[in-house]
């Protein structure tokens, strides 16, 4: 029987654990893999979800898998996806991965990882959410003043924490292709008035509600991005990933500092890396050295810790 790809990688960290970089469920139909992601389909309803240990920067996967990242940020997910249910729907359900995995060695190797979720439609838009200036919208500040259409105050810097809570949505790539920021009134176009109202109001609501919390914790949430999907009936649901290090950048308090890049518990350590090499940011990806993987992991590791306690 065919089992899930199971790296025992050289950069291996987490006690030399094995790296789940691509899954494989004979019983199951697979949809897709994402950079992170793999589907599966589970009946007319449902779909499982597996989030492996690859690890994408620039919208390209490197060839070397973070052992156990994939739990991580599923652990980080279910705790805001549960702190979140009040404000709007989830992809989540009461089935369980062994509800849909026979086999006990794949179910052993997926348990942390795998989710079993509603079959929704995806929007086609990134909402993203931007407390802080940086990143994509402090380079469309420096040529224009703006980011995403918006009008932004003279004098801002680099990591200047917004006058108000900003909804700046960026389109949805194809795969191997890069998300590009939108106005919102691109996103009225793309999936109505009434939606885009919706999408953006929840989405602040979200962000604002996590960043108090997480700012509790020790962590400033700078921006993040989320996904939402709907149902038959047409009823908004919050989907895929929420405020993990993979879809946000998350910054300790005691090291942040306006007019720099400021340290993190998410992959702009590796992006940063990333900028130091002679890489036009187009697949392939280059190796990454030991050094660079454990310290990531141990920024996913911290985030998790000081998030959930866990």
């Amino acid at each position: 029987m065919i089992r899930p790809q199971l790296l025992k990688s050289k950069n291996s960290t987490m006690n030399d654990a094995e790296a789940l970089f691509e899954s494989s469920i004979p019983n199951l139909p697979l949809i897709g893999r994402g950079k992170v992601r793999d589907i599966y389909s589970v009946d007319e309803r449902h779909l499982l979800i597996v989030t492996t240990d690859r690890l994408s920067a620039y919208d390209v996967v490197m060839p070397d898998p973070i052992p156990g990242k994939g739990a991580v940020l599923t652990s980080i997910s279910l705790f805001w996806f549960r702190m979140m249910a009040d404000i709007i729907d989830n992809q989540l359900t009461e089935l369980r991965v062994d509800d849909v995995i026979d086999d006990p060695e794949i179910y052993r190797s997926l348990a942390k990882r795998a989710l079993v979720v509603k079959r929704l439609k995806p929007l086609p838009i990134e909402a993203v959410v931007r407390g802080y200036l940086i990143g994509s919208g402090w380079r469309d500040y420096q040529q224009s003043g703006q980011t995403s259409g918006i009008a932004l105050p003279p004098g801002l810097e680099q990591a200047s924490k917004l006058p108000e809570t900003l909804f700046t949505p960026a389109s949805k790539a194809e795969a191997g292709d890069h998300d590009e920021n939108i106005s919102f009134d691109d996103v009225v176009d793309r999936i109505g008035e009434r939606l885009a109202k919706r999408v953006r109001d929840v989405s602040i609501e979200i962000y604002e509600r996590a960043a108090a919390y997480a700012l509790e914790c020790g962590i400033i949430i700078a921006d993040t991005k989320f996904e939402f999907g709907l149902d038959d009936e047409g009823r908004l649901h919050l989907i895929d990933e929420v405020l993990t290090p993979d879809s946000s950048r998350f910054w300790p308090v005691e090291g942040y500092t306006v007019g720099i890049s400021p340290p993190s518990f998410d992959k702009q350590f590796l992006r940063d890396y990333l900028d130091t090499l002679d890489w036009d940011k187009t697949p392939p990806g280059p190796r990454l050295p030991r050094k660079i993987l454990k310290k990531t992991a141990k920024k996913y590791n911290e985030a998790l810790t000081r998030l959930t306690g866990v």
